[in-house]
């Protein structure tokens, strides 16, 4: 080890995530829409809300006519399959909304900023799961749109709709709905089984138990995590609800299993894209749009989904090949796979370092981390996982703090200097 370039030391954990921890909010929900942007070192941010990250060809198109008349030219991938669109000069909310209004990403402007729901992204196209979960997308949308009460979620608020293979089960959602192999459907809060036609209403109404929770304490609470209530208060208020609805439950246990998103290839049915770092030049994005045949599928982990039924292209093979040329990745063993990152500087005038550059220089030497790398250009970690991986935290006077998350009792950081050295502070924190 080079003293004076790296250390290693025991340390506190980094500040854990306000959707792990209660929190009292004493102001409202800030979070970016479509209508309400925010205001980025790189011009306005819009965030346009994609529930299961399903997109047709035209409204791909649309949102890509977005980034480059009005924003930056690139598209942004979330962590819940959402666009991002930046560089947005102020004073274009009128036509953005316009314009996503008319290719139908618009469907309510009073629950835009909720509409955040995350779906098993194979869903009905690979033979996985227990069933094809897009009805229940579509139907649980609908419902969102058309509940006054909904109004009230903040827009960090998560739902999570799961075929039954376990890939929503990571991704820290408020409320859940997965399909069984008995036919039914379990639901979180409240860990209840209850039908297949059922399921959406009963998504619905579990957010809305949150909402009731929130008044009835005061709190002004974003997530569910954040009420400060034990599960058992609030899988009771969940079926209270529930009865209140009408809807039929049983006490039903958590389904074990809990699988990964989709590996970049050929998988049956489709084609699996990551996007590395979750932007998508206007290039790649036509790329996609050329060889997807009705639609594309964005999902959690920044990669896209192509269902091969009516593709547009010759081929599968042909297929990953262009879409392999225009720097999307599609091989396996890929190191951007392993690797995160918030957008950093300039975009962020909290950021101390231009992390994605960073990143970038830093992804051969890195090697096989064992653990996702998430660069973060500040203490706030926008965007972090929720599931095991290594915090690389800009420090503000330069260099990068290391430490393992979600963090062991006794944590270890490292500090490396600059990105060639990320190596030697992962074995730091990990011998």
């Amino acid at each position: 080890m080079i003293v004076g370039m790296l250390t290693a030391m025991s340390a506190a954990a980094p500040p854990p995530s306000s959707q792990a921890t209660p929190a009292a909010r004493d102001r409202g929900d800030a979070c970016p829409g479509t209508l309400r942007l925010h205001a980025a070192d790189d011009g306005a941010l819009a965030r346009i809300r994609l529930p299961g990250g399903v997109l047709s060809t035209g409204q791909a198109r649309a949102l890509a006519v977005a980034a480059r008349r009005l924003g930056d030219g690139d598209l942004h991938l979330t962590s819940r399959g959402n666009v991002q669109l930046r560089g947005l000069p102020q004073g274009c909310g009128a036509a953005l909304a316009e314009l996503l209004d008319a290719a139908g990403l618009l469907p309510s402007r009073e629950h835009e900023r909720v509409r955040n729901v995350v779906a098993s992204p194979l869903s009905g196209l690979d033979g996985g799961g227990f069933r094809d979960v897009r009805p229940w997308l579509t139907a649980l949308d609908t419902s969102l749109c058309a509940s006054r009460a909904a109004e009230g979620l903040s827009g960090r608020f998560l739902f999570a709709v799961d075929d039954g293979r376990g890939d929503m089960s990571g991704l820290g959602a408020d409320v859940t709905v997965r399909a069984l192999a008995d036919g039914g459907a379990w639901l979180a809060p409240g860990s209840v089984r209850v039908s297949a036609e059922d399921a959406p209403r009963a998504a619905l109404a579990a957010a809305e138990a949150f909402l009731e929770a929130a008044r009835s304490h005061g709190k002004r609470a974003w997530r569910v995590s954040e009420l400060g209530v034990s599960r058992e208060e609030m899988g009771r208020l969940v079926r209270d609800r529930l009865d209140c609805g009408g809807i039929g439950h049983e006490d039903h246990p958590e389904p074990a299993g809990v699988a990964d998103g989709p590996p970049p290839g050929a998988v049956e049915g489709a084609l699996s894209v990551h996007v590395p770092l979750g932007r998508l030049s206007a290039h790649q994005w036509e790329e996609l749009t050329d060889v997807a045949g009705s639609e594309l599928r964005l999902t959690p982990w920044r990669g896209v989904v192509l269902p091969t039924a009516g593709m547009a292209t010759g081929g599968a093979a042909e297929a990953l090949a262009r879409l392999g040329a225009a720097g999307l990745v599609t091989d396996r063993a890929s190191p951007w796979l392993h690797v995160g990152a918030c957008i950093g500087r300039p975009g962020c005038a909290k950021a101390h370092a231009d992390v994605r550059a960073d990143a970038a220089r830093a992804l051969d030497a890195a090697g096989d981390p064992g653990l996702p790398l998430y660069w973060s250009g500040c203490d706030r970690r926008c965007g972090h996982p929720r599931t095991d991986h290594v915090e690389v935290v800009a420090a503000p006077d330069g260099g990068y703090r290391l430490s393992a998350a979600p963090a062991n009792p006794r944590p270890r950081t490292a500090f490396a200097a600059d990105p060639s050295q990320i190596r030697a502070a992962l074995a730091a924190i990990t011998s």
